[in-house]
């Protein structure tokens, strides 16, 4: 891995020891500037479980990812540095408290200094900061307050002001063991990505979120959505605000590359 055109990309410097501190300044970085995207579902790009691609798509060609593709090379980056970081997978609660299916997101959990962390740069909305997973008490962060609690078989359930987020894993994975669930999110009608197009990533003040043609920020918590009206606005939106220069518009569902669905959410999910 060239780390260095990765920590470019991130605006960090070379870190000099894998330390805490270090972790949570990269965590932060990294949500600041690369954007959680699924415009390779909208692309008809493919999405490949691979270091080498994500590595040419996040860093090289400056785009931004979904879970798998986010935390997966960011694990590989930390590993690089020297810390003990392993992917795990998790299963997302769905608004009617029951949970998703097994695998259907992948976080980070670094050893460090004798206590586990859990860092997350692909879910949207969620900590900016790592959670240390023995954690009994809240955890304030920019964005709420998270609690670890224990779960079945040894598992975490992780909750953001009171709301069940998801169940984390307690066994690490390989990054092959999410190649079918990859699949599974980026072609199947049933499949949040498939039915929605977003582009989001936390600001200083809140957050902001390119979703079709409707750009919505969120300052200090007061939202405003703003419909751009042409291509070229929309163009200029990924450019402004992610730093990205794409060659063509995703189609969304159900639209055209010049007619894009000003109806979805404010919400990134896995």
């Amino acid at each position: 891995m060239d780390i260095d055109a990765y920590l470019d990309r991130l605006g960090a410097g070379r870190p000099a020891a894998p330390d805490l501190a270090t972790l949570r300044h990269l965590q932060e970085r990294h949500l600041a500037t690369v954007p959680f995207e699924n415009l390779s579902t909208h692309l008809g790009e493919p999405v490949v479980l691979d270091e080498d691609a994500l590595f040419g798509k996040i860093v090289r060609h400056r785009r931004g990812g979904f879970c798998y593709e986010l935390n997966g090379l960011f694990a590989a980056l930390l590993r690089e540095l020297g810390y003990d970081a392993a992917l795990h997978a998790a299963q997302v609660f769905r608004p009617d408290g029951t949970l998703g299916p097994p695998l259907d997101h992948a976080a980070i959990v670094v050893s460090l200094d004798s206590e586990d962390w859990l860092v997350d740069v692909g879910f949207g909305r969620f900590a900016r900061h790592p959670l240390r997973l023995s954690a009994v008490d809240g955890q304030p962060d920019p964005d709420g307050v998270f609690l670890v609690l224990d779960a079945p078989h040894g598992d975490f359930d992780v909750l953001l002001d009171g709301e069940p987020q998801y169940r984390l894993e307690r066994r690490p994975r390989p990054l092959a063991d999410f190649i079918p669930m990859t699949w599974w999110q980026t072609t199947s009608p049933e499949s949040h990505f498939t039915r929605s197009l977003t582009c989001s990533r936390p600001t200083s003040q809140g957050r902001v979120t390119l979703a079709g043609d409707k750009l919505i920020e969120t300052v200090d918590g007061v939202r405003n959505e703003v419909p751009l009206p042409t291509p070229e606005a929309v163009h200029a939106a990924y450019r402004v605000y992610f730093g990205m220069t794409l060659t063509r518009l995703p189609v969304p569902p159900g639209g055209s590359p010049l007619t894009h669905d000003a109806h979805q959410p404010d919400t990134a999910l896995t």
